[in-house]
């Protein structure tokens, strides 16, 4: 999938930090995210590679008592779904839901709420794809539903990393977002303050807790965007979105009274 043949042909980079991948006229559509979390065919136990074979006695206990559920929910949604199958659109997608539910079993050992974060981002960008194959069914609702879990996961995995809570390092090779390119910790913050911005009107309930929310998720976003004008070491892309964002911040904050 990664190396050679010619199977990956890079598209643009999106504002959600998306690598899009253009249709191969050997191999068609190719993702690069349907085969990164590994699946269990018989109980849907799902889990990025490294946290594969990490389950202790109460974690294993608790996922093979919700196996009958996890297959019950995913098939509401999807329908039925055989992982013995090559992954496809809808396979991908399946498999960040699954994943989900089965990193809220897992303990702090791990870091599950970074990687609850990616594979909610990533979710949303599969049912974003499985909308515009599908419209019509729903899957729009589940794709914001997701970026609004992703959203409130990053800022917590902002929180867990002045906290030490979880061992967010051991989440470090695939903080991502995507396959692509890893940005880290860096994508932390700009995820976290992009999807703020998206999804401010779902997040506050009042006018005076969403300016609240826009100015700490811009303070946030300064130590990136402060951080990239100090060096040069900084990939210039991140910073150049950041800088973007930073602006949106600033106009939309002033717009409603705060921080002039």
């Amino acid at each position: 999938m990664f190396q050679g043949g010619g199977r990956l042909i890079a598209g643009k980079l999106t504002q959600e930090l998306r690598r899009l991948y253009e249709k191969n006229k050997k191999f068609g559509r190719v993702s690069p995210n349907d085969y990164v979390l590994n699946v269990c065919p018989r109980c849907l136990y799902t889990a990025f590679p490294k946290d594969w074979s990490s389950l202790d006695a109460d974690e294993l206990a608790k996922l093979r008592e919700s196996a009958e559920v996890r297959r019950k929910n995913i098939e509401s949604i999807m329908g039925p779904t055989d992982f013995y199958q090559e992954r496809n659109l809808i396979l991908g997608a399946a498999s960040y839901l699954l994943a989900i539910e089965c990193y809220q079993s897992r303990k702090v050992t791990v870091a599950p709420t970074p990687k609850k974060a990616v594979c909610a981002v990533r979710g949303a960008w599969y049912y974003d794809d499985v909308n515009t194959e599908f419209p019509g069914m729903g899957y729009d609702k589940i794709r914001d539903l997701l970026y609004q879990k992703a959203a409130g996961w990053y800022t917590d995995t902002m929180e867990i990393m002045q906290s030490g809570s979880e061992p967010v390092d051991a989440a470090s090779y695939l903080l991502g977002p995507d396959t692509d390119k890893n940005w880290g910790f860096d994508g932390v913050i700009y995820l976290s303050a992009y999807l703020t911005m998206k999804f401010k009107e779902e997040l506050a309930s009042d006018a005076a807790s969403k300016l609240n929310l826009l100015i700490r998720a811009k303070r946030t976003l300064s130590r990136l965007y402060g951080s990239g004008k100090a060096s040069k070491s900084k990939p210039s892309v991140i910073i150049d979105m950041a800088k973007e964002l930073y602006d949106e911040y600033n106009k939309i904050i002033e717009e409603m009274g705060g921080e002039k």
